[in-house]
């Protein structure tokens, strides 16, 4: 979130960053764009990067 805005990159398979994993959140969504409008009600997507990953089930 940037300026009221989601910023959405798609340019490999991690974030661009040097921070460590502070947490996670684990929800279960049908597909990809309601994943994107929770990722974007994390408080720390504001100032910092949040990746949204799908988890395959075994």
């Amino acid at each position: 979130m940037r300026n009221g805005e989601v910023l959405l990159h798609t340019d490999g398979p991690f974030a661009e960053t040097k921070e460590q994993l502070g947490g996670f959140y684990a929800i279960e969504v049908a597909d990809l764009d309601p994943a994107l409008m929770w990722a974007a009600k994390i408080p720390s997507a504001n100032i910092g990067t949040i990746e949204v990953l799908p988890e395959w089930a075994t």
